[in-house]
């Protein structure tokens, strides 16, 4: 994971993209800076979702009442706050070498983060209740041990290597049954902790929960007729990279390796296209044209964008390049469809950790 980073920048350097990378990373790293607006307190939510929803249009011409929420000292969201800290520390460790002070910057706040989320415990659906409708938090605990371990990989302090072992064992994180752990998601960090704790080493725990993980996932869990591991219908391929991005981390901390390896590849090939149409907006054979996407379904302007784009028939007038869409049913059917959100909508969280396999899957060949 922290590697992961790695695997990423590298992927862009083949590419000769690693300035674009870096500043993508910086735009989401600068965000989270600004949304920090003392020691105590974080910026989480800015609008109303049922608001949001019944608009269609372009963003910057957005006219309706946007709340903003947050998390302090009174109302905690350790969810939140912790994994904010880990991205923060992440993105120290990026520019640490070609920007110290900017690195300086988010590491000094990924520290004051994790202080709000390990002294003032809660979960952050409490303290923001408009966002539990969307994205309902199950535990705060993952992302504590997230964080912590985040912070060690950014910092070297074995204060934070102690603390994330002390809240797996607590917690009990790292269960013997990997059954119940099946995803790797913007909620649920239990697969991330298992790559990154055997990354930093010194505690087996993290290599044996790494090793059964993937093992269940090759062996027991389900799988659509083309072979996409199905996790869930919300971003089916979103969970399928996912889980194969902790594959290919497995894999190359010498975990069943070879196993590991060849099903991340397949899952990658799948959404790149293998089984006879790419998931990829812009990219491969037969890509999605009509991605649920605001702003892409809008005509140029100054024409008028509203429901008429999202009911019009006509592929997106805006490609939006390289934009993972959720995918198919457990039956591998899939129809490009913009009223189709379930399938067809795009996210951040859906092209994370799938940039992080493609660059695994750039340094594999």
């Amino acid at each position: 994971m922290g590697k992961g980073l790695t695997h990423i920048v590298l992927f862009f350097m083949i590419l000769r993209q690693t300035d674009y990378a870096r500043a993508a990373i910086r735009w989401g790293a600068e965000y989270f800076l600004k949304a920090h607006t003392s020691p105590t307190e974080l910026w989480g939510q800015v609008g109303d979702g049922d608001i949001d929803h019944a608009n269609w249009g372009r963003p910057e011409e957005m006219t309706e009442y946007r709340p903003s929420a947050k998390i302090d000292a009174n109302n905690p969201g350790s969810d939140l706050a912790g994994e904010t800290a880990a991205a923060l520390a992440a993105a120290s460790i990026v520019f640490s070498s070609v920007d110290s002070t900017f690195s300086s910057n988010c590491l000094q706040a990924a520290k004051e983060l994790f202080k709000l989320a390990d002294n003032y415990r809660g979960n952050y659906n409490k303290a923001i209740p408009g966002s539990k409708k969307f994205y309902t938090s199950y535990s705060y605990k993952d992302e504590l041990a997230w964080g912590a371990l985040w912070l060690y990989r950014a910092t070297g302090d074995s204060s934070y290597k102690d603390k994330a072992s002390n809240y797996v064992d607590e917690y009990a994180l790292l269960s013997n049954d990997a059954s119940w752990v099946h995803n790797f998601d913007w909620d649920s960090k239990n697969a991330g902790i298992m790559a990154l704790g055997a990354e930093i080493g010194g505690d087996s725990k993290y290599n044996s929960a790494l090793a059964d993980y993937t093992s269940f996932i090759r062996n027991n869990s389900p799988r659509t007729p083309k072979g996409m591991i199905y996790i869930s219908q919300w971003g089916s391929l979103r969970h399928a990279s996912n889980v194969a991005f902790i594959l290919f981390r497995a894999a190359s901390l010498g975990i069943d390796a070879d196993e590991n390896r060849a099903l991340a590849q397949q899952q990658v090939d799948y959404a790149l296209g293998s089984t006879g149409r790419s998931f990829v907006v812009g990219f491969g054979n037969n890509p999605p044209q009509r991605p649920h996407h605001r702003s892409s379904s809008c005509p140029d302007k100054p024409a008028t964008c509203d429901w008429n784009a999202y009911n019009s028939p006509d592929p997106n007038p805006q490609v939006l390049y390289g934009a993972l869409v959720g995918g198919p049913d457990k039956n591998d059917q899939y129809t490009d469809s913009r009223d189709d959100y379930v399938h067809n909508e795009v996210a951040c969280d859906y092209n994370a950790a799938f940039t992080g396999a493609l660059a695994a899957s750039v340094e594999l060949h």
